[in-house]
């Protein structure tokens, strides 16, 4: 028990590493590491790992939100919808195949991780290449949902929080400075977190306490890492955060083929 108990901590201040300094789901690294390392089922992982998410999440964004650098008014509609698509994914995750789209999704994160090192986060260049207008207020509102509940999709059938999805869409089309894009995605991913969590655990698919366990190491470990992200430039933080997601790509692709 004691050693079981020393792995669930070494995972959770990972995962609240990554969380912290990246605003990115710490599920990738959860997840794995319970089926393989605490023989945790699939859908265990996934559902406790959504606990994770949630206490992480709240701890990073207070800490982003302590810098001013959260803007929930902006991101709200992207939560609705991602709340909405959680409960929908979370109904279709046991007949969904998670291997090939999770091993696809790992490739897309060491190909943005490698860009996103490169060239750091040119938020004005990459504007004008995406080349994204909103006619009115509407048009914006419906996009942000419908990105939203994609990502609730996502977040209901393989237990990531959305936090890594939802930075891209405040940054790309959103156009979000990087420290406010990633405070903000971090209290959306921890109420998107919430709807999946719930979801799981209707259907018997939660550790309560493994949760609690990782969740308080992750929260603790993505503060610092939070401190850490809202002091220094936002050209060395595109490093970082190019370097975490290549590494989690890497990890996902490994695990999935």
């Amino acid at each position: 028990m004691v050693v079981e108990i020393i792995k669930m901590l070494v995972i959770g201040i990972f995962a609240g590493i990554v969380t912290g300094l990246t605003g990115a789901s710490g599920v990738m690294v959860v997840v794995p590491l319970l089926n393989m390392l605490l023989n945790f089922s699939v859908h265990n992982s996934i559902g406790t790992s959504l606990m994770v998410d949630v206490i992480a999440s709240i701890a990073t964004a207070y800490t982003y939100y302590r810098h001013g650098n959260v803007d929930l008014k902006s991101g709200i509609w992207i939560a609705i919808g991602s709340i909405t698509g959680a409960q929908f994914g979370v109904l279709f995750a046991v007949k969904t195949p998670e291997a090939g789209l999770g091993g696809a999704f790992g490739i897309f994160l060491i190909v943005m991780g490698s860009i996103i090192w490169k060239r750091g986060i040119n938020r004005e260049r990459l504007a004008k290449k995406i080349n994204i207008k909103f006619k009115n207020e509407k048009e914006r509102i419906l996009t942000a949902l419908g990105l939203g509940f994609i990502i609730g999709i996502i977040t209901g059938i393989f237990g990531a929080g959305g936090g890594l999805m939802i930075l891209f869409v405040l940054i790309f089309v959103l156009n979000f400075p990087l420290h406010l894009a990633i405070g903000t995605s971090v209290i959306i991913m921890a109420i998107t977190a919430s709807s999946g969590m719930v979801g799981y655990a209707l259907h018997g698919n939660l550790k309560p306490l493994g949760g609690l366990i990782l969740g308080i190491s992750a929260a603790l470990s993505a503060t610092g890492s939070a401190k850490f992200a809202n002091r220094i430039d936002e050209k060395i933080l595109s490093k970082a955060v190019g370097l975490v997601f290549i590494s989690l790509g890497i990890i996902m692709t490994v695990v999935n083929y």
